[in-house]
């Protein structure tokens, strides 16, 4: 296969040269070229023809945004994005995604070398990955330690005895890249007295107040980061702070977000696999599964625990996914009962959250 050629912009000299260096030691991809602000990037882009650029948000001469907005309206092309953890840069970060940059990752403020070494692999699997993407307008290898991969049992055992709870659905989605838009899309055409939504999209703890800030402010239901023991209610939406896994319990009397400091399942914190399964677990049938866009399979098995539990499932389909890892994988796997575009999302779950509840009646009694 030939490499995936990358023009790394970035107005700090460590940071180009760290960045390339540790791009340039995976065998996939090769660093044809590095600028230190948008004016330079846009002449290398001409010269240069790079498949993926990674690009710094906020630099001199032109924010990162404002040439991201003119890049994608005149030569649209996967870019990456390079983000500091702080509340600017996740506000920064999230327009960058609306505007059509295909997925970002994090730098800290310092002890940036330990930084990108740990963080090697999932750098190097989303810019190889932005390079298999298609935008809209508008080495000796490194070797890394990997964490083992645990699954959702590391969280929550799985129920050997689920059972339908409560007269009201509930609508569990799962996402990752490219998630950020899909959200919005489908929380926009959800009216204000919508079933009850849980979220998890994969996000870094900085950036998923802001990001649920964004999505209540363009929905008809409120939108908020979920707190632990929060009654989940009709019209309302809950999105998973990033580090901690987001779960439904059933308190007794209604159900309830509860947040759990677990290990990371899937490599990711929060896992749809952990909200899935507690989906699964506590409202049985009464459920609907959604997964939309997302590199990797996190979610794959816990949609077809829902599934096996008698919840309607549904995955985005490949031509409207920036990338169609997870919901294909759940696909392949038998987990979901439809595939749909991601603009026919929100209809069918409402359509779907008019049928009666099987086993509803049975549970209650």
């Amino acid at each position: 296969m030939e490499k995936v050629r990358v023009l790394v912009v970035d107005d700090s000299a460590l940071v180009r040269k760290l960045l390339s260096a540790m791009l340039d030691s995976d065998p996939g991809i090769e660093v044809v070229g590095v600028a230190a602000d948008p004016l330079i990037a846009r002449d290398k882009i001409k010269q240069l023809n790079p498949d993926v650029l990674t690009l710094d948000v906020e630099m001199p001469r032109m924010d990162g945004l404002t040439f991201l907005e003119n890049l994608m309206r005149l030569r649209p092309m996967p870019v990456v994005m390079v983000s500091s953890l702080t509340e600017r840069g996740a506000e920064v970060t999230l327009r960058a995604l609306e505007i059509g940059a295909v997925d970002f990752f994090t730098k800290p403020s310092s002890d940036l070398a330990n930084c990108f070494a740990e963080s090697a692999q999932e750098i190097c699997a989303k810019v190889k990955m932005a390079a298999r993407t298609r935008p809209r307008p508008y080495t000796q290898v490194q070797k890394i330690d990997v964490p083992p991969r645990l699954s959702a049992d590391a969280v929550l055992p799985r129920s050997q005895s689920p059972g339908t709870r409560g007269s009201t659905r509930i609508i569990a989605v799962g996402a990752s890249t490219g998630g950020t838009e899909a959200i919005r899309v489908l929380l926009e055409a959800m009216p204000p007295d919508a079933p009850p939504i849980v979220i998890t999209q994969h996000i870094p703890a900085a950036f998923s107040g802001p990001f649920a800030t964004r999505m209540n402010n363009c929905s008809a239901m409120r939108v908020c980061e979920a707190r632990d023991g929060q009654p989940i209610q009709p019209g309302h939406a809950y999105i998973a702070p990033g580090g901690e896994h987001l779960l439904v319990m059933w308190d007794g009397a209604k159900h309830v977000c509860r947040l759990h400091d677990g290990p990371q399942v899937n490599r990711h914190k929060p896992s749809v696999d952990v909200l899935f399964r507690s989906t699964a677990a506590s409202i049985g049938a009464a459920a609907i599964g959604v997964l939309l866009t997302g590199m990797g399979d996190d979610g794959a098995r816990g949609l077809l625990e829902m599934r096996e539990n008698g919840a309607p499932t549904l995955v985005q389909d490949e031509a409207s996914s920036v990338v169609w890892g997870m919901p294909g994988a759940a696909w392949k796997l038998g987990a979901a009962d439809e595939k749909l575009p991601l603009e026919d999302i929100a209809a069918r779950l409402l359509v779907l959250a008019q049928q009666p509840i099987a086993g509803a009646r049975r549970a209650a009694s």
